[in-house]
């Protein structure tokens, strides 16, 4: 069976949102690593990073009438919802549960991103930088993957990996913070991956990532 033949059930909406989204990412990656080593560091990967999923999501959404495709529209959204907010309320508490242990056991705090935090307007831009995350990920790429009938499971890995790789380039705070960054995506990248392609719905992921950035946030406060 020829490669053509293989793949033409996918749509060209498909192919170019698959290219366009691994575009958008080795974009980022190469502007977070170039922007390492000047005094902007990594802030133009992370404005690039939000703005530019946001765009590609509107262009993908408008112009290409792909909201569905993109699984954030249709699908089992109540089942979305409802698995969501389940595995957010268990992440929600193990967050809360680390982040303390962290704390105790003498874990070196994390001062970039508590220092982050302590600027309001940051802080109010959060939840913008996770429904850009999670749309990103898991709707456009993982949509674009799930197009060509890739392996529900090797989507999630890729797109996983690739999620938290991601804090690497885009996280203006120390190395170490950066990886503990990454780790703490594995679990998010991982439930909300499943969730959104077993009801083709992301909103559910969205609740998710949300649930344990709030758990996050309320572990630092209660150990400043």
């Amino acid at each position: 069976m020829t490669s053509s033949k293989k793949f033409s059930f996918v749509q060209e909406g498909d192919q170019e949102r698959l290219q366009l989204s691994f575009g958008l990412m080795a974009l980022i990656w190469i502007v977070g690593f170039a922007g390492h080593f000047t005094p902007l560091r990594e802030w133009p990967a992370l404005t690039l990073y939000v703005i530019g999923s946001l765009s590609l999501v509107l262009f993908q959404g408008v112009k290409r009438n792909g909201w569905k495709s993109m699984y954030m529209a249709g699908g089992h959204y109540k089942k979305s919802l409802l698995w969501g907010g389940g595995a957010g309320a268990l992440l929600f508490f193990m967050a809360l549960f680390n982040t303390h242990n962290h704390y105790e056991n003498g874990g070196a705090a994390m001062d970039g991103m508590e220092a982050l935090l302590r600027k309001d307007f940051l802080l109010y831009l959060f939840p913008v930088l996770v429904l850009a995350e999670e749309l990103f990920w898991r709707g456009i790429m993982a949509s674009s993957l799930a197009a060509y009938n890739v392996n529900r499971h090797i989507i999630v890995l890729v797109t996983t990996l690739c999620f938290a790789l991601n804090h690497f380039a885009v996280a203006p705070v120390a190395m170490e913070e950066r990886l503990l960054m990454a780790i703490m995506a594995l679990p998010l990248g991982i439930a909300g991956g499943y969730i959104t392609l077993g009801t083709k719905n992301v909103w559910g992921s969205v609740v998710v990532h949300m649930s344990a950035m709030i758990s996050m946030f309320i572990g630092m406060q209660m150990n400043t």
